[in-house]
């Protein structure tokens, strides 16, 4: 075998992994679109192949590299490019009591998981990742935190498979029930807003009311998504914390720099995007559909991770408490709407 052949044979298995996740994104996409899977979205259904395919064939790994590639760079790329759906002035202009009403419901989304998990002696790097993907913004909240806390890739792919269909599960909850709830369709938005796990969830819930409703719905949601830069820093202090505590000397945390992007993005898409530069609304979008399938991708990545027989005991402490927090963040922003 020639040099160049030994040069070429990594490479290849690398374009295998990344392609590995293509297809699977691909295919997640297309389960989307049959009835029943639409309301776990893409997202969702490819973290069900990818995990399907783990369970009946095994980790391939002899494309890993490419795997790895797609599960933390693709994944760092989807993040920085979420960025841009937000609009840093409407949220501080016409959300700053969503704000205030965001940061209580994050604060008891992570508190209380984290009092759950002691209580149930769960895992707690995975009740972390629920914590943090129920109060914020489900999988790209969970993908941001992950990297901060070194959580295993099986641990981060199981907490994104749970927020997929728990955050779908409560969705149409809460079709069901508005029709009965003695709150206006703007209320009702809000409520969704506040307390839904991601925002195809939120859209999907809101939706039903009317566009005042889903503007407001996503209004409100949005601020919990600006809410995730401090609450990274915030978990980025109390790791570095524990760790001087249990290994003095020794402090490693990964400074999350991808945030810097998303931060960088969120300014772009606020202070140049139509000010300075004008962009058409369709490419916009198409950079919308593009974070969003790199974050599939990547999910597929750590989807392929997660080994079912490994987590059945790890996983439902922190499913059910997940569970009880959802429930009662529901309650509470019920009551502050």
């Amino acid at each position: 075998m020639t040099g160049s052949e030994n040069e070429l044979k990594p490479r290849s298995k690398w374009l295998i992994g990344v392609g590995i996740t293509l297809i699977m994104a691909i295919i997640g996409y297309l389960i989307a679109l049959l009835p029943g899977f639409s309301l776990i979205g893409p997202l969702g259904s490819a973290i069900i192949v990818a995990i399907a395919y783990r369970q009946i064939f095994g980790y391939p790994y002899a494309y890993n590299s490419g795997i790895t590639f797609s599960s933390k760079k693709l994944l760092r790329v989807a993040i920085i490019l979420y960025g841009l759906r937000l609009n840093i002035n409407i949220i501080l202009g016409e959300g700053l009591e969503f704000m205030l009403k965001d940061t209580i419901v994050i604060t008891f989304a992570v508190l209380t998981m984290l009092g759950l998990a002691k209580l149930f002696k769960a895992d707690f790097k995975l009740s972390l990742l629920l914590g943090v993907g129920t109060g914020v913004c489900g999988a790209a909240a969970i993908a941001a935190v992950a990297p901060i806390i070194k959580a295993k890739d099986e641990d981060t792919g199981i907490s994104v498979g749970i927020i997929a269909l728990v955050g779908m599960i409560f969705s149409i909850g809460y079709i069901l029930l508005r029709p009965v709830l003695d709150i206006s369709n703007n209320e009702y938005g809000a409520w969704s807003g506040m307390s839904l796990h991601e925002l195809a969830h939120v859209a999907l819930a809101a939706e039903p009311a009317g566009n005042n409703a889903l503007a407001i719905a996503l209004l409100a949601k949005l601020g919990r998504v600006l809410l995730l830069i401090p609450l990274c820093f915030i978990i980025v202090y109390f790791v570095r914390r524990y760790q001087k505590r249990s290994a003095p000397g020794d402090v490693q945390v990964q400074f999350p720099w991808f945030l810097l992007g998303f931060v960088l993005m969120s300014l772009i898409n606020t202070y140049i995007i139509g000010q300075v530069i004008f962009i058409p609304e369709t490419v916009i979008s198409k950079v919308y559909d593009l974070s969003t399938f790199l974050l599939t991708m990547a999910m597929v990545g750590l989807g392929l991770n997660v080994s079912l027989k490994d987590l059945r005991t790890k996983a439902f402490k922190p499913l059910l408490a997940m569970i009880i927090v959802s429930v009662g963040l529901s309650m509470l922003a019920f009551l502050m709407i």
